[in-house]
C-alpha cells in the first residue's frame, strides 16, 4: 500500500460501467492484500462529477481526490477516451496517473491514449486469476515503486 507523505493511503478510483468487472476488481485487490481505498464510478460522466466535486460527489470527505484512476475505454454517456482528453486538459487533474484498462486490443486505441498521455494501457485479463496478478503487479508498480505528487490524496 502506498502512502503519501502524510501516511494517507491514496486512493484508487475505477471507472468502468461494466457491474461484474468493478466487483472482480474489488475481488482482486482484496486477494492481493492492497489496503488502498477503492472506489467506483459507472461512465466518464460520473467520473468527471467525482474529479470536479459535482453532484453526489461534492463533499471531499466522501469523495477524496485519487491518485490512480483505472480507467475502462468503452461506457456510456462519456467514454474513456473523451474522460481522459478533459482529465489531461484541467490544469487541476492533470497531474492524477490515469492507467487505461479495457478489452480493446485496437492498435489506434493503444495510439490515441498514449498521445492523450495515459500513464499505461492494459489489456483486461478475462480470468480472475490473469486479473488478480495485474492487480498485484500495478499495486506493486504504482503503489509501492512510483512516487506520486502529495496532492495525489487531496492536499
Amino acid at each position: 500500500m502506498t502512502q503519501t507523505k502524510t501516511g494517507k493511503p491514496i486512493t484508487i478510483l475505477m471507472a468502468d460501467d461494466d457491474a461484474d468487472d468493478r466487483q472482480m476488481t474489488k475481488e482482486a485487490f482484496e486477494e492481493s492484500r492492497l489496503a488502498n481505498d477503492l472506489r467506483f464510478v459507472e461512465d466518464g460522466e460520473e467520473l468527471m462529477d467525482y474529479l470536479c466535486r459535482r453532484g453526489k460527489f461534492s463533499d471531499p470527505a466522501t469523495s477524496p481526490r485519487p491518485g490512480l484512476i483505472l480507467l475502462d475505454l468503452n461506457m456510456p454517456k462519456m467514454d474513456g477516451r473523451e474522460a481522459l482528453r478533459e482529465i489531461k486538459n484541467d490544469p487541476k487533474l492533470k497531474s492524477i496517473r490515469v492507467v487505461v484498462m479495457t478489452t480493446s486490443k485496437a492498435e489506434e486505441d493503444i495510439e490515441r491514449i498514449y498521445e492523450l498521455s495515459a500513464a499505461s494501457y492494459i489489456t483486461k485479463p478475462v480470468t480472475f486469476t490473469g486479473l488478480a496478478e495485474v492487480i498485484r503487479t500495478l499495486g506493486k508498480y504504482w503503489l509501492e515503486i512510483v512516487e506520486l505528487p502529495s496532492e495525489a490524496n487531496g492536499e
